[in-house]
This record gives structure tokens, C-alpha cells and sequence, in this order.
């Protein structure tokens, strides 16, 4: 049997092993925090603060975590979630402030870098940065080849919705591409 120093011990060592085992999931899938950032973001400033509050985030939400589920599922969840909230507070932010000259060319500048010469590339990634945050998180994550149950479980939508808009999001492609 363990004494109180033993239990003191194991408390203040089981921190660090949560957070490793976090930090080593977080970076084995850290790809899908930077799709999510970029689709989302179109500033590098603000990828960059997104991908922050994404990671702050999951680590917030980690003891929840609930390890019989798919942690990929769990973490698109929680990552989807941010980058919606993160897009909403920066079009209120944006809109009450005027944006610098640098920032409209840093925009155009990220819009067509090495996708100059792929015209059709650029009307697709176009067609994404137009949608409302739930559409483009859909694309995102049809586009990422997840399964309509992944796709379902992850937005928090039924299968059938996943298929409709899907659906209705691939014609809307055909007629503006």
C-alpha cells in the first residue's frame, strides 16, 4: 500500500505524462491543425494565431478525452470548432477596423502564390474561401477523404445531411468551375 508522499508523487508526475502523451498525439497529427488553419485563414499572422488557439484548445478539452474514440475524429472536432469561433471574432474584429494596404497585398500575394499556373486549382481553392465556416470544414474534411460517418460524428450533423450538402456542394463546383 502507498503512503501519501507515494500518492503526492504519482499526482505530480501524472501532469507530465498526460501532457506527453498529449504532446506526442498533437504532433504525430499536427497536419490537420494546419489544413484546418489554412483553410480557414488567409493571413500568416492569423494561421498562426488560430493554430494557437487550436492547441490551446485540445489541451483544455484533453482530459475529457475519451480514448475509445478515434482521436483524429476528436481532435477535427475540437479544431473545426475553434477555427469557426476564430473566423466569426475576426469578421466582427475586421469589420470595425480598416485594413493596411500591406495586409490587402500579403492577401493577394498568398491567394496566388505557385498556384498562378494552375488556374483551375485556384477557382476550387476560390469556390472553398467563399463558403459559409460549416460548407468549407465540410470540403475540408471530404476533401481529406473522411468517410461520411467521420464527416458526420465530426461537424456533430446526421450522415444524410453530410450526403445532401456534399451533394449540393459538388453541383454548385460543376456550375461555377
Amino acid at each position: 500500500m502507498g503512503t501519501v508522499d507515494d500518492l503526492e508523487e504519482s499526482v505530480a508526475v501524472a501532469p507530465n505524462m498526460a501532457q506527453r502523451e498529449f504532446e506526442e498525439l498533437l504532433d504525430a497529427n499536427r497536419g490537420i491543425v494546419l489544413n484546418v488553419a489554412h483553410t480557414y485563414c488567409f493571413h500568416a499572422e492569423d494561421r498562426s494565431d488560430l493554430v494557437q488557439e487550436i492547441a490551446v484548445q485540445l489541451w483544455r478539452a484533453w482530459p475529457q478525452y475519451d480514448p475509445q474514440r478515434k482521436f483524429t475524429t476528436w481532435m477535427y472536432r475540437i479544431a473545426l470548432n475553434v477555427a469557426i469561433s476564430f473566423v466569426r471574432k475576426e469578421g466582427q474584429r475586421r469589420r470595425n477596423t480598416v485594413q493596411l494596404e500591406e495586409d490587402l497585398h500579403d492577401t493577394a500575394d498568398m491567394r496566388h502564390g505557385g498556384l498562378e499556373d494552375d488556374g483551375a486549382m485556384q477557382r476550387l481553392l476560390d469556390f472553398i474561401n467563399r463558403q459559409l465556416p460549416l460548407d468549407r470544414a465540410l470540403l475540408l474534411l471530404y476533401l481529406e477523404e473522411k468517410s461520411q460517418r467521420e464527416i458526420a460524428e465530426i461537424l456533430g450533423i446526421t450522415e444524410t445531411n453530410v450526403s445532401t450538402k456534399i451533394s449540393r456542394l459538388k453541383k454548385r463546383i460543376r456550375s461555377e468551375m
